[in-house]
């Protein structure tokens, strides 16, 4: 498949944002629930992760930070110095955020890894939106191999009592699967071309300063989150960019932090429906293909983190839940957070289109493979 000039290079109007769409009809949802399901204003706050929602904004404000330390451009110029066709680029990216969603989690891999391809695609022709969405594909698919690589897979791994190892034994033959399928999506989607470089423009001065406090912040903050010290760590991270460098956190997407929290309200409450309830109950879905389809089906739905919660009390087979929720993370872009994540770091308006162009087909294909597999 061959790409124009067009699909290669981002327009003017996809390097100014996101697009906010989704915000909408979510908010447009919440307030049909307003309205179906009254209840107090502090019950609506409690629907809100505020830990994952807090944590995203520290890590996006320590982002911006090491994006406008100058640093990725640097990097950047380095990295298409020593690549020489897109296909190649394509397979160091994707590679890269599998692995290291399977040791800093899915969303920091995204944080990483994103603003980083965005640059990249500011100093050459490269199809920035192919590139993101197959990095999202990749994290979905590294994350689910540990324990700690996604929050479903910490949640069902000290349900299941299994050792770490023999978590990552568990989910390996489905990891697999889907790692095998990214690399032959990468092989197919993006072509062996020479990469071409773009005119080049007045490289922005790297800063130093600004690149270690943000280096700095990142291991405080993380080791604030691991000690469960969120509204700290978030104060320190905002108070210091604020005191310092305020344009850091003029250039946060505090439109990604509504939608986020926005989700977390009407997933639950869709979960909460007495209709959903009922069908849980009674379709059999405790063990095998059933579980593992279930498991599918709702992360498209509500998510996979929600659908592993939700799931849990009607499944009996954790393999299955585990295989089927990780799967689940392809499809739709509701089917994971990482998705709509890297979507707004990329600041592509047409991003879902292609998201779901290549990620639908994507989940029909893994999610095939790993049902046979289980099943032989």
């Amino acid at each position: 498949m061959t790409l124009s000039a067009a699909e290669a290079t981002p327009s003017p109007a996809e390097e100014q944002g996101g697009g906010n769409g989704l915000l909408w009809v979510l908010v447009a949802v919440a307030v049909l629930f307003a309205f179906l399901r009254p209840r107090a204003p502090m019950e609506w706050l409690k629907l809100v992760d505020w830990q994952t929602v807090g944590a995203l904004a520290g890590l996006l404000a320590i982002t911006q930070g090491v994006e406008k330390s100058g640093m990725l451009q640097a990097a950047a110029q380095r990295l298409l110095a020593r690549t020489h066709n897109q296909r190649s680029l394509a397979m160091l990216l994707t590679a890269s955020a599998a692995l290291l969603s399977a040791l800093v989690t899915n969303d920091v891999s995204l944080f990483l890894l994103v603003p980083l391809t965005r640059v990249l695609a500011t100093q050459a022709h490269l199809p920035l939106a192919r590139l993101v969405v197959l990095e999202a594909l990749a994290v979905n698919a590294g994350s689910a191999l540990t324990p700690i690589g996604n929050p479903q897979n910490l949640y069902l791994w000290h349900r299941s009592g299994e050792s770490f190892f023999a978590f990552m034994a568990m989910m390996g033959p489905t990891v697999a699967v889907m790692l095998f399928w990214l690399f032959v999506a990468v092989w197919l989607l993006v072509p062996r071309t020479p990469i071409a470089l773009k005119p080049a423009a007045e490289a922005a001065p790297v800063q130093p300063r600004l690149l270690a406090l943000a280096g700095v912040l990142f291991i405080g903050f993380v080791v604030a989150l691991d000690r469960h010290w969120l509204l700290a760590g978030l104060g320190v991270v905002l108070g210091v960019f604020l005191v310092t460098y305020p344009r850091v956190l003029r250039g946060i997407d505090w439109a990604l932090l509504a939608i986020i929290a926005l989700m977390f309200v009407d997933l639950r409450q869709l979960a909460e429906l007495p209709t959903i309830t009922a069908l849980l109950g009674y379709w059999p879905i405790t063990e095998g293909w059933r579980a593992y389809l279930a498991a599918i089906v709702t992360s498209q739905f509500i998510s996979n983190v929600p659908a592993a919660i939700l799931l849990d009390s009607h499944v009996r087979d954790l393999p299955a839940l585990a295989a089927g929720v990780s799967v689940g993370g392809f499809g739709c872009v509701l089917g994971s957070l990482a998705n709509l994540i890297a979507l707004r770091l990329a600041k592509l308006p047409n991003g879902m289109r292609e998201f779901h162009r290549i990620s639908i087909p994507f989940l029909l294909v893994c999610a095939a493979s790993a049902l046979l597999l289980r099943l032989a």
